[in-house]
């Protein structure tokens, strides 16, 4: 791939030292059903123009890195039977095959640090997945947060990982974790994942002062925020964790492996329940995004 084509909302934006948030295409091209993915996608884009940030959702058409695509370039990643699902290793692969593809936390992660985005928000992490000790089954998006200075607000990682694993790996690799008005780590789906992290934030004016120091010092990972969907608003735990422990089976029996196992987990998770993950995760992504705003707000006026 010769470069990342940039829209002028975005250059413009980032050039002018407005705030910007980038987002991720994979929700809408792999995390959500039709049309609730298309509807999601163009309101958080509407949602943070009406704050008075610029959204840049990035992905890739026909080869292209695109960070801030067009309304039509996000409907045609969202109907696209035949998108892919792009990481950092991919995007080579899909440049030179001109290939359509979502693009995973870490390929966004990437592409908003190229192009000067300094915040992220995106659901939940990849991580550590259960039986990692036999596996290796590891996300990318560990390595690559290690090494791009910029902040990204998550859930947490994916309900359906080993989150104890993970937070072990993130701290291995100095990645700075810090709990949104809370210790409490979030499981996604649910408040409180019962893992604990050890420094909460009450201001995003604290956590643009945390990246700042981070950049000062010459440290090149992200600074994870980890924002809890309300309480009121998570799935039941106890139904979470009983329909845990009958997808991992049926995943399995189905012989699934490696990168196919998160949408598949993800797939069973919003059948067992009903459709209510699939709301949950929703408003969980409502939840970062505006947050992320924030954050980018508050990081624009330093």
């Amino acid at each position: 791939m010769s470069s990342i084509r940039i829209s002028d909302e975005v250059r413009e934006a980032v050039a002018a030292g407005r705030p910007v948030l980038a987002l991720e295409s994979t929700i809408f091209t792999h995390g959500l059903p039709r049309p609730r993915n298309l509807q999601v996608a163009t309101e958080s884009e509407a949602q943070l123009r009406a704050s008075g940030v610029t959204p840049a959702t990035i992905g890739v058409v026909a080869g292209e890195l695109v960070v801030g695509l067009s309304s039509a370039e996000i409907e045609l990643l969202s109907n696209d039977d035949s998108v892919v699902k792009a990481s950092i290793r991919d995007l080579p692969i899909a440049a030179a095959k001109q290939l359509n593809a979502g693009t995973t936390v870490a390929a966004t992660a990437y592409a908003a640090h190229a192009a000067g985005i300094k915040v992220f928000s995106t659901g939940g992490l990849g991580g550590v997945h259960q039986g990692a000790a036999q596996t290796f089954d590891e996300s990318a998006d560990l390595g690559a947060l290690a090494t791009l200075p910029i902040v990204v607000v998550s859930a947490g990682v994916k309900s359906i990982l080993d989150i104890g694993l993970t937070l072990e790996r993130l701290e291995t690799l100095n990645v700075p974790v810090v709990g949104w008005k809370t210790t409490d780590y979030p499981g996604f789906y649910i408040t409180d994942s019962g893992f604990d992290i050890e420094y909460s934030v009450d201001s995003t004016d604290e956590i643009a002062s945390i990246a700042a120091s981070r950049d000062e010092l010459g440290l090149a990972s992200t600074v994870l925020v980890a924002n809890p969907i309300p309480a009121e608003k998570q799935l039941s735990p106890e139904k979470l964790e009983q329909v845990l422990v009958s997808a991992h089976a049926a995943a399995a029996d189905a012989n699934i492996v490696g990168h196919d196992t998160t949408p598949f987990l993800l797939d069973y998770i919003q059948r067992a329940t009903g459709g209510e993950s699939l709301e949950v995760n929703i408003d969980v992504y409502r939840n970062n995004v505006a947050l992320g705003a924030e954050i980018a707000r508050s990081i624009s006026a330093r």
